[in-house]
């Protein structure tokens, strides 16, 4: 009886009290700056995804999204900032898309109990869930990325790449360092050469690195690039008449402004994935009818189904289900951070789900845990198309180098862990 009581007087205390606050989520954007042709698609697609759900289901479990948009201008200084200024609105979640804003983020989120998703950027070490608590970067990191290059390399070579050449490209920062010493681990492994071209900010003289290129011939080239160094990599290149099939980007070397401007010549270059490409989803006609239709759509609404917009409506879509997950588990709709949290370390992708939103093979399948904040790692390939002007998914989402990566994470996590004097999260 006294739980009934209980029960009819928090339904009596929720009819009173009908309206709830919103599920905040702060969008760390850069519309500015020398890094802007990349935010502003990724500024529309996370703003996209949760208006998307406020016109069409009334928001989540009943309650409705509010974005908060702030200016980072790619900074990390102001991206701190942004941070300080919204995470007292309720703040739910942080997604900062740069690796100098989520390095200083780090602490500040686990001592507020605010979680922090840098899916495909960031530390990639943070997918160690034990120690990194606040932290996630499913369904793939920089890592994964490097042993997916390696791996497609293998797979068009038979198996076999021993002897071949491989140069990366690098954008001369942290970001750009990330791969290397997966792709030194990978190289003692199988036997290729691997040599490094760093490139300094913000890449627009790269004459040496490719003239050296023309000299060494390597078999193949993978470049972490960003913003313009993309764009004068793709042309130079060309210019020494490298097999553009045998050049490969990471998944921020791989949207539309970095091969367009090339023209044909970019034809056949190539770029790592860990989502899929193009409108051609169920999800986007609900898109159209809900939100561009009724002139809802961020910014000038002409990024719909780009590269980098798809990977923030997929980024968005993830926060989402971790919401859900959270309501489902706590069971109320009404989620704090600390709740948000709990979500998206219970989440489970499956692909009928996948299905069942719209967006059939737009990722990969992955389950999270308290240990693995990271998922599983699989990795595609994409190829522009210059003539049609689309990128296509050439080679489906496949598992990397679990012993190489989990060895490498192992040990960056156990010295951060040290340094910082973290126990284990995970009991």
């Amino acid at each position: 009886m006294k739980l009934k009581l209980t029960t009819l007087a928090l339904g009596a205390l929720m009819a009173a009290s009908p309206v709830m606050a919103d599920l905040v989520f702060p969008s760390l954007s850069y519309r500015t700056g020398p890094y802007a042709a990349g935010g502003i698609p990724l500024a529309d697609g996370y703003a996209d995804y949760f208006t998307l759900l406020n016109e069409r289901d009334g928001g989540i479990g009943g309650v409705k999204t509010k974005l908060i948009e702030c200016e980072t201008g790619y900074n990390t200084e102001k991206g701190v900032e942004c941070y300080e200024s919204t995470k007292g609105e309720g703040a739910l979640l942080y997604q900062p898309w740069s690796t100098g804003i989520t390095y200083q983020l780090i602490p500040k989120v686990t001592a507020d109990n605010i979680p922090l998703h840098t899916m495909g950027y960031g530390r990639t070490s943070a997918a160690n869930g034990d120690v990194f608590s606040h932290v996630f970067n499913y369904p793939g990191n920089y890592w994964n990325g490097a042993s997916g290059v390696v791996n497609y390399l293998l797979e068009i070579n038979n198996g076999d790449i021993k002897g071949k050449k491989l140069a990366l490209v690098y954008h001369n920062s942290a970001y750009g360092k990330e791969p290397i010493r997966t792709l030194e681990e990978l190289a003692k492994k199988h036997g290729f050469e691997l040599s490094l071209l760093p490139v300094d900010h913000p890449g627009q003289e790269q004459k040496s690195q490719w003239l050296q290129i023309r000299r060494e011939k390597p078999d193949y080239v993978t470049m972490w690039g960003w913003g313009v160094m993309n764009q004068v990599a793709i042309q130079e290149a060309a210019n020494i008449r490298f097999p553009m099939e045998n050049f490969i980007g990471v998944w921020w070397s791989g949207a539309e402004h970095d091969v367009l401007p090339s023209g044909d010549v970019s034809n056949g270059y190539k770029a790592i994935a860990f989502h899929n490409v193009g409108q051609d989803f169920p999800v986007f006609d609900d898109l159209k009818k809900y939100v561009v239709d009724k002139g809802l759509a961020a910014g000038a609404g002409d990024q719909i189904g780009t590269v980098l917009y798809n990977r923030a409506f997929y980024a968005a879509m993830l926060a989402a289900e971790a919401v859900k997950k959270a309501q489902e588990i706590h069971g109320t709709a009404q989620i704090d951070a600390g709740m948000m949290r709990d979500g998206m370390e219970s989440l489970a992708i499956t692909e009928e789900r996948m299905m069942e939103l719209g967006m059939p093979n737009f990722g990969p399948s992955f389950d999270v845990s308290c240990s693995n904040h990271g998922g599983p790692g699989l990795i595609g390939v994409t190829q522009w198309d210059a003539s049609a002007k689309t990128w296509t998914l050439v080679s489906d989402f496949k598992p990397t180098d679990s012993e190489v990566i989990g060895s490498l994470v192992a040990e960056d996590s156990a010295a951060y862990a040290a340094e910082n004097k973290i126990a284990s999260n995970c009991k």
